[in-house]
């Protein structure tokens, strides 16, 4: 029997418009509409995974990328996946809802009151994927957009201000004690004044404490900046890394590194790595795919660089297929972690059609090339990462669909039972608890 790891479920598109454009997933639902997503997260919860992250983009990009963004509906529309979390908590009992939540948009006051309002009502299963884009920042009131660093430094004051806020309320400051004819305590509440370099506020919060620990903390950056947040403040890091051993180790060292250097343990932070695999029946179905991805046509090479100019918010349609990158073709807002996923291991030197082509291309999961393969490949790939790089386990990356997840997890779940990986009951107490739970 291997031993046991975290599974959770990343919706890359957000709160938008899933099955749009692909005949496979035409089955009516109306993706404005609650009932999509409440069905699709019972199966999660069925499945036993632990959680579920919403992807969000509060910005449809700067005016020349708008409708590269809204064509095919990869950056937008999208509603506020905020609000879609109570809708997902009333239709679940432990699966953790993790919307993403930009510093930006939310002041901090508003944020803390708002978020621990879910956390009480969702017994204790919200998380918070913290992001940090810049790109957004004209649609909040905010001067100009930060640089990549400086939108951290606005993080971390954010995050600092709202656990403030949070603990304003000290042990004994709740008493609900009606013999005494005393609800709470005033003079224990911390009265203080934040005046930082990005925001202003005063405590304590008018919001009673969490019985069972603050909302999980969850961060996607992969810049050296990024993971240095994600150290000092991350309950779960969202990972984007090559899935063989030598890099899942040197992945989770910096991580680890980074939470030691802030005071905490390697243990305070799960790191789950993203996989979008794509499974089939068997081995040859497999094989076939492959093979006829390995020279991709013009309109599939037009398709992809318009999936990353939404991405990128940089127009590469106009570009020369047949040159490289022109130099500083990505401005100050433009996550660097996207730009790593389209440079892939390619230099400076590598014309766009071969980044885009590369994109294309189907690796298969037995051999490590790419993530086309059977449900036990892929339950192999996750055990082996788990015995031999000591991983904590892996977000599967899709639409929040019951046909995607259907064909993700019908062969997949009992697999990963069988041998020992995955949970077969969640433990008391919210998403924390099942995140320390193993």
């Amino acid at each position: 029997m291997s031993r046991l790891q975290h599974l959770g479920w990343f919706l890359a598109r957000g709160f938008g418009p899933h099955g749009w454009g692909n005949p496979e997933l035409a089955w009516n639902w109306d993706w404005t509409r609650p009932d999509l997503y409440q069905q699709s997260v019972r199966e999660l919860e069925q499945a036993g995974l632990d959680l579920l992250i919403i992807e969000d983009a509060p910005s449809m990009g700067n005016p020349a990328t708008i409708d590269l963004r809204v064509r095919q509906a990869f950056g937008g529309p999208k509603h506020d996946p905020l609000l879609l979390a109570p809708y997902l908590f009333a239709a679940t009992q432990n699966l953790g809802i993790a919307p993403t939540v930009n510093p930006a948009a939310y002041l901090p006051y508003t944020a803390a009151r708002q978020f621990a309002t879910l956390q009480h009502l969702s017994g204790s299963r919200l998380g918070l994927n913290v992001v940090t884009d810049t790109g957004s920042a004209r649609h909040f009131g905010t001067a100009a957009p930060l640089g990549h660093d400086a939108a951290y430094d606005r993080a971390e004051e954010w995050l600092a201000g709202i656990r403030r806020l949070w603990r304003s309320w000290p042990e004994g400051a709740l008493l609900a004690d009606p013999a005494a004819g005393r609800y709470a305590d005033g003079t224990r509440l911390e009265a203080f004044e934040h005046r930082g370099a990005h925001f202003g506020f005063d405590g304590p919060l008018n919001a009673i404490p969490f019985p069972d620990g603050e909302p999980a903390i969850v961060s996607p950056g992969g810049s050296g900046r990024g993971l240095a947040f994600a150290g000092a403040n991350s309950d779960v890091q969202l990972a984007l890394a090559p899935l063989d051993v030598a890099s899942i180790r040197a992945y989770r060292a910096k991580i680890h590194a980074a939470a030691v250097e802030h005071g905490r343990s390697p243990a305070d932070i799960r790191i789950l790595f993203a996989i979008r695999p794509t499974l089939v029946a068997s081995a040859e179905e497999a094989d076939r795919l492959v093979a006829a991805s390995a020279n991709p046509g013009e309109a599939e090479l037009r398709l992809i660089a318009e999936r990353q100019s939404s991405d990128l918010e940089t127009d590469l349609t106009a570009l020369d297929l047949d040159e490289p990158l022109p130099s500083g073709l990505f401005g100050d807002h433009v996550s660097h972690g996207s730009i790593a996923r389209l440079v892939g291991t390619h230099d400076a030197e590598t014309p766009l059609r071969q980044l885009l082509a590369a994109h294309a291309r189907l690796g298969r999961l037995s051999d490590g090339s790419g993530q086309v393969g059977t449900a036990g490949e892929l339950a192999d790939l996750i055990e082996n990462l788990g015995e031999h790089a000591d991983n904590d386990g892996v977000l599967l990356w899709g639409d929040l669909h019951p046909v995607t997840v259907h064909r993700m997890l019908d062969e997949l779940v009992p697999i990963l039972r069988g041998r020992g990986i995955l949970r077969t009951e969640y433990a008391p107490g919210g998403l924390h608890a099942n995140l320390r739970a193993f």
